[in-house]
């Protein structure tokens, strides 16, 4: 026998292939109830992990999903969930003052979702908010993705408004607003502010632009350096402005090249 010779070792069986792991059907939580304008998906996650949200009567966990069929709630309400068919659809809205930017209102007043044309599987999400007695331009959409990411801050969007105050901006006022005033949730600065040309009285109109949309922040800007604001009109999101002939109260649907425009912000 040759001791060089290698002797014969019994074969290892072979281990049976990795099998793909397949998920579970349907969509992740979060992103259901983002899709639908409940909120966005972090603030959905922090939701779910404190059992606010339930499927089908079982308290979900992070990384649930839901299919076609299954009962969504949220604090015990039943989540309107899209069912993906929808086309893309974006309105823009004419807000009249004294009206809520919310879907209903305990003290009874008027809100802008009583205004907004029928849509079948989905809802009407707002693109932020104008408070009640501003008026203006303001977006929505059934998209509730889309209207998160318009909203988000660091896309930076620029909205213009046409501001009456009473009284005139000095010299020292307008470079405080364009070189940023302190208010109490942080710094505030103005893209653009310009004279409009109106003048009624002792009031002035200016044009003034921003890329955030904090509440009230154009009024307490002018407040922070001693004016205050009588008329607040928003009249441009982005590449959208507020059209001349669309009368408060009414609303007009963007074309789908407008549409596309938002989408590649």
């Amino acid at each position: 026998m040759n001791p060089h010779r290698p002797r014969n070792r019994p074969r290892t069986p072979l281990s049976p292939a990795p099998q793909a792991r397949t998920e579970a059907p349907g969509e992740r939580l979060q992103k259901l109830l983002a899709a639908a304008g409940y909120g966005s998906r972090r603030e959905i996650e922090t939701w779910i992990a404190a059992g606010r949200v339930t499927v089908s009567g079982r308290v979900a966990r992070l990384g649930d999903r839901a299919t076609a069929g299954a009962v969504v709630m949220l604090d015990g309400r039943p989540v309107e969930i899209p069912t993906g068919r929808e086309q893309l659809r974006v309105i823009a809205y004419h807000k009249p003052e004294r009206e809520m930017v919310t879907r209903s209102d305990p003290g009874g007043r008027r809100t802008v979702f009583e205004r907004m044309p029928p849509l079948r599987g989905s809802r009407w999400v707002a693109v932020g908010r104008l408070d009640f007695n501003t008026s203006g331009l303001l977006l929505f959409t059934n998209s509730g993705e889309m209207a998160n990411r318009l909203m988000h801050p660091r896309h930076g969007i620029e909205r213009e408004y046409a501001v009456r105050v009473h009284g005139e901006l000095s010299d020292g006022m307008r470079r405080r607003l364009l070189s940023g005033v302190r208010l109490e949730d942080g710094m505030a600065r103005a893209e653009q502010l310009a004279l409009s040309g109106k003048q009624t009285g002792a009031n002035r109109w200016y044009r003034v632009s921003l890329r955030e949309g904090r509440n009230r922040e154009v009024r307490r800007m002018f407040d922070a350096v001693g004016l205050h604001v009588s008329r607040l009109t928003r009249i441009r999101f982005g590449p959208i402005r507020l059209p001349r002939d669309l009368r408060p109260g009414r609303w007009i649907e963007l074309s789908p090249v407008e549409v596309q425009g938002l989408t590649r912000i």
